[in-house]
C-alpha cells in the first residue's frame, strides 16, 4: 500500500522541515493540506499543489474547522519551536508551542477520527547520554525545556493511542541540515541557529562570522559532535513511517532519524570552507545552555523497520545543497 491519493494534513508546512515534507508527500502522490501561522514560515514555501490555511494549530476551533472540510488519512505535525537556548530562557513558550499545541491537535485528530499521526520529536529527549551512540531505549533525561516539551508530547501520544486507537510515529531528529537537491525549498528562517545554515550565510557574506560555542568539550577536537542528516532523507523517512503505519494496523513507532555518525563543529566548518572555497571568520565563545558534548544516533531500528534508504548521506553534499539554497535566497531577496 502507498500514500497515493491519501489526504494528509501538514502543520508547520510553510517552515523548513515541513515544506520539504509537503514536497515529499506531493512527489508520492498524496493530497496535502498545510496549516501554518507564518510566524517563522513563508507562504511562498508552500507548493501551489497544496491547500493552505493560515492559522494557529493551537486554536481548536480553527483546527476543527480545517479537519471538518474533508476526511484526513493522517497528520504530520511539524509546527513548534526548536531553539534550545531560547527554550532555557523562555520555557513557557516551548511548553505552549510544543506541548499544549500538540495536545490540542491530538484532541482534534481524535474528534475527527484521523487514524495516523506522525510527530516531529527530537534527540534532545535523551539529554546527556552515557553512551556514544543513542538508541531509542536509551534513558530519556532532557536537560532543556525544548527536549522536555517534546518528551511530554511523546507521552501524550502513547496515552492517546491506548485510549483512542490513534496510531503514531514519534521520530526523534538528530541535526537536520541541507536543502532540497532540486532547489524547490530550503532553510529560510530569519535568524536561524542551525550550524550549517549559519556557516553558509557567513560564507556568502550574509554574516560577519560564525561562533563556536564551547571549545572545552571532552571530544577529539574539544568542540561539540553532532549527527547531521539531510532534510530530504529525513522527510522521506516520514513518508516511509506513514506507509508503515498504514501497512501495520495497530502498531506505533518510535525511531531515531540520523545517519549514525557524528561530526564536530570544527569538522563541519572545515567542510563549509572547502565547499564554498572561502575562509570563515570563526570566533570561539563559551558553551550555550543546554548543549550536550556529543549526540549521535543508533539507527539500527530505523533500518530494520522502515523501507527507507538514505540518498544524501554525505556531509559535503549536505553543505553544497544548503549553500545553493542560500545563493537562491540572496537572488530572491536581493
Amino acid at each position: 500500500m502507498t500514500i497515493e491519493h491519501k489526504h494528509i494534513l501538514v502543520t508547520g508546512g510553510a517552515g523548513y522541515i515541513g515544506s520539504h515534507a509537503v514536497w515529499a508527500l506531493i512527489d508520492a502522490g498524496a493530497h496535502v493540506t498545510v496549516v501554518d501561522n507564518l510566524t517563522t514560515g513563508h507562504r511562498w514555501a508552500v507548493p501551489g499543489q497544496a491547500d493552505f490555511f493560515e492559522g494557529d494549530v493551537g486554536d481548536a476551533g480553527f483546527m476543527n474547522d480545517v479537519l471538518s472540510k474533508q476526511g484526513f488519512d493522517g497528520v504530520m505535525h511539524f509546527a513548534g519551536s526548536v531553539v534550545v537556548p531560547e527554550s532555557v530562557e523562555n520555557p513557557l513558550k516551548y511548553y505552549r508551542n510544543n506541548t499544549v499545541v500538540t495536545r490540542n491537535l491530538l484532541e482534534c485528530a481524535v474528534t475527527h477520527a484521523v487514524p495516523y499521526f506522525i510527530f516531529s520529536s527530537t534527540a534532545a529527549v535523551y539529554g546527556v547520554p552515557d553512551v556514544t551512540q543513542v538508541g531509542e531505549d536509551t534513558p530519556k533525561s532532557p536537560i532543556n525545556p525544548y527536549g522536555m516539551s517534546k518528551l511530554m508530547s511523546e507521552a501524550m501520544l502513547a496515552d492517546v493511542s491506548k485510549a483512542h486507537g490513534l496510531n503514531y510515529a514519534a521520530l526523534r531528529y538528530f541535526n537536520v541540515s541541507g536543502a532540497d537537491p532540486q532547489g524547490r525549498t530550503g532553510q529560510s528562517t530569519d535568524g536561524a541557529t542551525h550550524l550549517i545554515k549559519v556557516a553558509c550565510e557567513a560564507a556568502l557574506g550574509k554574516r560577519d562570522g560564525i561562533s563556536i560555542f564551547g571549545t572545552d568539550y571532552s571530544t577529539q577536537d574539544h568542540t561539540a559532535v553532532r549527527d547531521y542528516i539531510h532534510v530530504s532523507d529525513l522527510v522521506s523517512a516520514h513518508v516511509a513511517a506513514l506507509v508503515y503505519l498504514i501497512n501495520h494496523p495497530g502498531e506505533n513507532l518510535t525511531l531515531n532519524l540520523g545517519y549514525g555518525r557524528g561530526f564536530s563543529v570544527r569538522e563541519v566548518l572545515d567542510a563549509v570552507e572547502k565547499v564554498a572555497d572561502t575562509s570563515l571568520n570563526i570566533r570561539e565563545e563559551g558553551r550555550r545552555a543546554g548543549d550536550p558534548a556529543e549526540l549521535v544516533s543508533d539507527v539500527k531500528r530505523l533500518h530494520e523497520t522502515l523501507d527507507w534508504q538514505a540518498q544524501n548521506d554525505d556531509l559535503e553534499k549536505i553543505i553544497a545543497n544548503a549553500l545553493s539554497w542560500e545563493e537562491h535566497l540572496s537572488k530572491r531577496n536581493g
